[in-house]
């Protein structure tokens, strides 16, 4: 069974783009947005919370980037 996640952006106002996955652990944060992150620009920063330390068993994981958009 697919596990559920969830991305959310917030756009700034200054044009950068921070993305959060949520429902998500380890490689399985990078992997669901390594996507749509080519789509969007550059990598610009990227901050992986302790939720992608803790392996698959825990789907509570967040991640936060911000995109420098194309």
């Amino acid at each position: 069974m697919a596990e559920y996640q969830k991305v959310e952006y917030r756009i700034g106002k200054d044009g950068k783009i921070t993305e959060t996955v949520i429902g998500a652990s380890g490689a399985a944060c990078t992997s669901t947005t390594s996507e749509i992150e080519n789509a969007l620009g550059e990598v610009e920063t990227q901050e992986l919370l302790p939720e992608y330390y803790e392996g698959d068993d825990n789907l509570t994981g967040t991640e936060q980037q911000s995109l420098k958009q194309k």
